[in-house]
């Protein structure tokens, strides 16, 4: 439910430091369509939702799963399946879906709910 949530704001322009419902930065995304779906406790930055979330392994996937990117895990998108996922890249940017091998992958995290 909660990458549904995420993909209906495909198209909604990125800012820094914002978690909608009209804009979002990407911790500011997945935290946003978690919480929608009851999931209140993920924290608004990546290192955050990194430690806040279970490992999990890219055969583990499963839609609503959290994708990190770089060592310092400072990009967050919620995967989707068949290895796309959905996110708030950068500014002058808009949220938008691709898919998770367009980036260098740190880690995956499962929220608990």
């Amino acid at each position: 439910q909660a990458a549904k949530v995420a993909c209906k704001q495909i198209g909604k322009s990125y800012i820094f430091n914002t978690e909608g419902p009209n804009h979002f930065d990407c911790s500011g995304l997945t935290m946003y369509a978690w919480a929608q779906v009851g999931v209140t406790y993920l924290r608004h930055y990546t290192q955050w939702q990194y430690e806040d979330t279970k490992r999990v392994t890219r055969d583990q996937l499963q839609p609503g799963d959290l994708v990190f990117f770089y060592s310092d895990h400072h990009h967050v998108g919620m995967y989707v399946g068949n290895g796309w996922m959905v996110d708030a890249p950068h500014t002058g940017d808009v949220v938008r879906m691709h898919q998770i091998s367009n980036g260098p992958v740190s880690g995956y995290g499962r929220p608990r709910y």
